[in-house]
């Protein structure tokens, strides 16, 4: 496919008029492709649009939620969990009294702090730990 003159014109004309670089290849046709399109308005210095799937930023964000612990039962359950809770078990799962931990966890853990301290422990460096393993030679 090659640009010509007559093409050239025909996309600024297009570009122009607001149609999506889409919708441009299709009015050019054979072999055109969308990319080619782009790279050709941008290696012409065609004035730059918004994207239309980043133009979300008009749309107002939902606030966070706020977790807030029911006070009318005394445990957390499965159902009562958020993505922002601790999911530390406390209990048998079979058990009446089954619950979770419930407070607030830390970021991009699925555990409390408390919790965290307890469930992840540092390993010490490997050549510590070969050295844990020798037996002494008498």
């Amino acid at each position: 496919m090659a640009w010509t003159d007559e093409r050239i014109e025909k996309l600024k004309e297009l570009w122009d008029s607001g149609l999506s670089a889409s919708q441009i290849a299709k009015e050019l046709a054979e072999g055109v492709t969308r990319n080619a399109v782009i790279g050709k308005a941008h290696r012409l210095g065609l004035k730059s649009r918004p994207s239309p799937v980043k133009s979300d930023k008009t749309k107002p964000k939902a606030a966070p939620k706020k977790v807030v612990k029911k006070e009318t039962s005394k445990f957390v359950t499965l159902l009562d969990l958020t993505d922002r809770m601790c999911k530390w078990p406390h209990g048998h799962p079979g058990d009446d009294d089954f619950h979770f931990c419930g407070k607030s966890s830390e970021p991009g853990m699925p555990y409390c702090a408390a919790h965290c301290a307890e469930a992840y422990q540092a390993q010490p460096p490997r050549r510590d730990r070969r050295q844990q393993q020798r037996a002494p030679i008498r």
